[in-house]
């Protein structure tokens, strides 16, 4: 159902049945982890103009790797990372999922 490199390759899927019998599949809630558990690999300080793809490939050479450096950063909204330069953003070492 999702790429090898998604963060929801292991997330459960679930069936709701409704009172008509229809059924409703869905991906169960997924989880953060607790970035203090997340070895850095690099801070990298955002510059104007960076987007949190860009930033993510120039530094673990995978632009579709980005949620794994809002993890590290606590952060729940992607463009929040990059929206003021001169932050400094949490890459992470990738772990196997």
């Amino acid at each position: 159902m999702f790429e090898q490199n998604s963060r929801y390759i292991h997330i459960q899927t679930a069936t709701l049945v409704k009172d008509d019998g229809q059924e409703i599949s869905y991906v169960r809630r997924r989880f953060l982890p607790r970035s203090a558990d997340l070895p850095t690999l690099a801070r990298v300080t955002v510059i104007q103009g960076d987007r949190l793809d860009l930033l993510t490939s120039r530094v673990i050479g995978d632009p579709e790797q980005f949620w794994r450096t809002c993890d590290a950063s606590d952060a729940m909204n992607p463009t929040d990372l990059t929206k003021v330069p001169g932050r400094t953003v949490i890459v992470p070492i990738p772990q196997p999922q």
